[in-house]
């Protein structure tokens, strides 16, 4: 009788696990009340983050019918990258600076607005936007993670602040840009900065009180010493021998933030992370005596939910060189992988570095890995599931084209499944990268400390046809990738690259917002195209879908930024308003209109005389990619998110100019000063290179 109880009880779950309901909503009736239902209440809809609504009031059938409901004027724009909750009727939604606003989900009506109060100036420790990913809530309280460094229990009905901790070393550059993740009676933070050279870790606090619950640092100490953390034991058993004695590591912490994915396995009742990449970038000046992969860089990581100690690991870039985080969309499902078609709990990822990996989530087993974009640097894996490399793809003083570039073939972007078609949805794009070593390497405090020569490929004269090459290379499609057939069923190509995040439905529709503004209903059998809106306005951020009065609701964040914007400015052609954030909201049968943009007419003329020798320009070319392109885009050409310097009268002005490039006179607005990085005379060479780009690409 008790076997059979137990066999009875195992194919209930199974039962579960294959009609689409998720084993932690069976488990946890807060998270049966998420995507599966109608309310949104954790990150990615359920524990298992699926992206996937059960809700088919809007399906096939009717989606043209779509229309606005209300739309809702978020207190700050720039990068966008929000993924609403909404509880008991109310919307909670993020925007840039950690900015959290309670909105009533019928109407759009605000109810408060709760504004941590970020000091601007931590705006140049943001490698990829001051972007806010969303919260997370429980028992009445939202947690909040702010680009400081902070995390914040926020009172959901009344927008006051309960209780606060910083949970990073604010003196280097650490940032917050994820959405934290309540495991139990936990929340789970991690932070990003390995671009300019800190030391990752994922931390749990107590959800009443803000008290660290357990740590664990996802490289070694830089010290040789153990931190006293839950990782200990890990590190010394596993990563201390991946990584060299020396090298830039020792300075810049190693790397490895987990920025992104933090997802609870309630079945296994552990905790699985992405993690970044390693810091420097560049593996022969990180870890230049060592031959180690460098663990647990741009790896998946599980840990004990109640101890995070460490469970299982894969990494799916070993002695990472490329910034291929792992960092990407970690979703739980139950395919039929096992003897017989079985169901089998597996993890997915598709990663930046183009492999869709499939492991078994209780083991971290290797299952598959299949590439679901072009690549240059791996032609496969082997039977572990270690990538085999294309030697060439190890830049060194000559540059090579890596495809997927650093972007990667999928970044941030959520990706979401179907457990009804059985297919994971993936906003891919491909965008090359040239790479080789930056030959003036030398670790510098708050900035950018990659390794790279940003400059590569880059001449003080641009061809016309050279930048219009440069924009074809970059491409976007929205993949349906099948892991079971390890191959797309369907794809759909994009007019451009970074289309916004993905959601699935019962109703067997896929969303997904584009670059131009278009909010798309795809059929998810077909990938036809069913519905499209123009909101106005780029979009990044991911829809989600709820139901109030019987009414099914479909909503999506908008505000151009983020890393693209910033660092491909030269793809922009004005045709994306970038600053204007907005929730808009749809429903059946609505008749609303979403406002016009309004926004300032910028004068495309040069503000100083065309000046500097050729050797001045060249040196103004390498100093600017080095520290002024990630954010004012490259070859002086801005996306408009931030100020485009071919156009800013400071440049007519040589001591003004010293005064906000090296004095940092502009900090309150983000502009900190690169006294450190430069000199006066780089700084006059950068004048004159952005003087002399206005004047090729005036008009």
């Amino acid at each position: 009788m008790r076997r059979s109880a137990i066999t009875l009880a195992g194919c209930a779950l199974l039962a579960l696990l294959s009609a689409g309901v998720t084993a932690d909503s069976a488990l946890d009736p807060m998270a049966a009340k998420g995507s599966a239902g109608a309310e949104w209440l954790t990150y990615g809809g359920t524990y298992d983050e699926q992206r996937h609504s059960r809700l088919t009031r809007i399906n096939r059938s009717n989606v043209q019918e779509l229309g606005v409901a209300w739309t809702y004027e978020l207190k700050t724009g720039r990068g966008v990258e929000t993924t609403p909750l909404i509880h008991k009727g109310v919307m909670y939604a993020t925007s840039a600076w950690s900015v959290l606003h309670a909105i009533d989900a019928r109407t759009g009506r605000e109810l408060w607005v709760y504004d941590p109060g970020v000091d601007r100036a931590v705006g140049a420790k943001a490698c990829c936007d001051v972007v806010n990913r969303g919260v997370a809530l429980k028992d009445g309280l939202l947690f909040l993670g702010v680009i400081d460094g902070r995390l914040e229990a926020i009172d959901a009905r009344t927008g006051k602040r309960r209780w606060s901790v910083v949970t990073v070393d604010q003196s280097k550059p650490y940032t917050i840009t994820g959405a934290p993740r309540v495991v139990k009676d936990m929340v789970l933070i991690g932070n990003g900065g390995a671009e300019l050279g800190v030391r990752g870790y994922v931390s749990a606090y107590d959800t009443r009180t803000g008290r660290l619950r357990w740590r664990f640092y996802t490289v070694p100490n830089p010290e040789g010493r153990p931190d006293g953390a839950a990782s200990d034991e890990a590190l010394a058993r596993l990563a201390n021998a991946s990584w060299g004695p020396g090298g830039a590591w020792r300075r810049d912490g190693g790397g490895g933030t987990v920025w992104d994915s933090i997802v609870y396995d309630a079945v296994n009742d552990q905790v699985i992370i992405g993690v970044g990449n390693g810091s420097p970038w560049n593996a022969e000046l990180r870890d230049p005596n060592g031959r180690g992969d460098n663990l647990f860089i741009s790896s998946i990581v599980a840990l004990d939910a109640d101890t995070g100690a460490y469970r299982w690991h894969f990494q799916t870039t070993p002695r990472d060189n490329w910034d291929f985080t792992a960092t990407q969309t970690i979703i739980l499902a139950a395919l039929p992988l096992g003897e017989g078609g079985a169901l089998r709990r597996v993890v997915l990822q598709a990663p930046k570095n183009g492999f869709f990996y499939v492991l078994d989530a209780r083991t971290g087993e290797f299952l598959s890995a299949t590439p679901f974009s072009p690549m240059t640097w791996a032609t496969g894996v082997d039977s572990k599931g270690r990538p085999i490399e294309n030697p060439e793809a190890r830049y060194r003083e000559t540059a090579t084209v890596v495809l997927p570039g650093p972007l990667g073939a999928h970044n941030w972007h959520p990706m979401a499944f179907s457990p009804e078609t059985g297919l994971a949805y993936i906003p891919a794009h491909e965008l090359p990268q040239p790479m080789n070593r930056d030959g003036k390497f030398e670790t510098q405090p708050a900035a950018w400390n990659t390794g790279v020569d940003f400059a590569s490929g880059l001449a003080v004269e641009m061809p016309a046809a050279a930048m219009k090459a440069m924009k074809a290379a970059l491409k976007g499609r929205l993949i349906a990738w099948d892991p079971v057939a390890r191959a797309p069923r369907w794809t759909v190509e994009h007019e451009g690259p970074w289309n916004g995040g993905v959601l699935s439905t019962a109703g067997g529709l896929v969303f997904q917002g584009k670059l131009n503004g278009d909010l798309v209903a795809y059929d998810a059998e077909t990938g036809r195209p069913l519905w499209t809106h123009n909101l106005r306005a780029g979009i990044a951020a991911p829809p989600v879908t709820y139901e109030l009065d019987g009414e099914q609701y479909l909503s999506v964040a908008t505000g151009w930024g983020t890393a693209f914007a910033l660092a491909a400015g030269f793809w922009f052609d004005g045709s994306v308003p970038p600053a204007l954030g907005r929730v808009v909201t749809f429903k059946l049968g609505a008749k609303g209109r979403i406002p016009e943009p309004e926004l300032p007419m910028v004068e495309r003329t040069p503000k100083a005389p065309a000046f500097g020798t050729p050797a001045q320009l060249e040196a103004g070319l390498v100093h600017y990619s080095r520290n002024c392109a990630v954010c004012h885009g490259p070859v002086a050409i801005s996306s408009g998110v931030l100020p485009d310097l071919r156009w800013s009268s400071t440049t007519a002005d040589p001591g003004l100019w010293a005064d906000v490039v090296l004095k940092g006179m502009l900090a309150s607005n983000g502009m900190v000063g690169f006294a450190r990085q430069l000199s006066p005379a780089d700084a006059e060479a950068i004048r004159a290179y952005v003087v002399h780009r206005a004047h090729k690409t005036a008009g």
